[in-house]
């Protein structure tokens, strides 16, 4: 089996103003919160953003598997629409004593490089700052963190530390090389 190196960085902010809001992009671009649970919409942002950078732990998840994660009390799906079509989204997950993890966050390949992403994520760390505003049985947010690595898109990293994040731990492992087609074969050029 072949392997490749990855290294994965952990970041953070601990606090709200250490965000650093990127510009709003021309346009008719819209983050709404898909706020019925739907395992089919979640899986299908899941594969069409992950594809081709190699998303792979969610692809063998059951329908029951989706709806559970999705249930879970302040798990929350922010979806980027770009004239009415979904471009990316950032995903939330709460832990406990005030922390939210920024799960999952990135675009359709076809929307990259328009300036949606550095908005989608301010948007995105905004709502994982006031989360307790809409679950009032959660502790209010202390820590916002993500990971990303080197199988991530490009700009990923520049992204995140324009959006005031900070380094506060890196990885680098041996991982099994798989092939992702992108949400279906022959959807996305390798």
């Amino acid at each position: 089996m072949t392997t490749i190196t990855v290294t994965t960085w952990s970041l953070e902010q601990t606090t709200p103003a250490d965000l650093r809001p990127a510009t709003v992009p021309e346009g008719d671009v819209r983050i709404v919160r898909s706020e019925v649970p739907s395992p089919e919409f979640s899986r299908f942002l899941y594969a069409s953003v992950g594809g081709d950078i190699r998303w792979t732990d969610r692809l063998g998840w059951t329908y029951a598997q989706w709806t559970e994660h999705l249930d879970r009390p302040g798990v929350e799906t922010w979806v980027a629409y770009d004239r009415g079509t979904p471009a990316g989204y950032v995903e939330l997950q709460p832990h406990d004593d005030g922390v939210v993890e920024i799960v999952y966050f990135g675009l359709i390949p076809a929307f990259r490089g328009r300036r949606i992403g550095g908005h989608l994520l301010s948007y995105g760390v905004a709502r994982a700052w006031d989360l307790a505003e809409r679950w009032p049985a959660l502790k209010p947010t202390r820590r916002v963190w993500l990971h990303t690595c080197s199988k991530d898109g490009e700009h990923a990293m520049d992204n995140y530390l324009r959006r005031g994040f900070r380094l506060f731990d890196t990885k680098v492992e041996q991982e099994p090389e798989v092939a992702t087609p992108g949400p279906w074969p022959g959807a996305y050029p390798a």
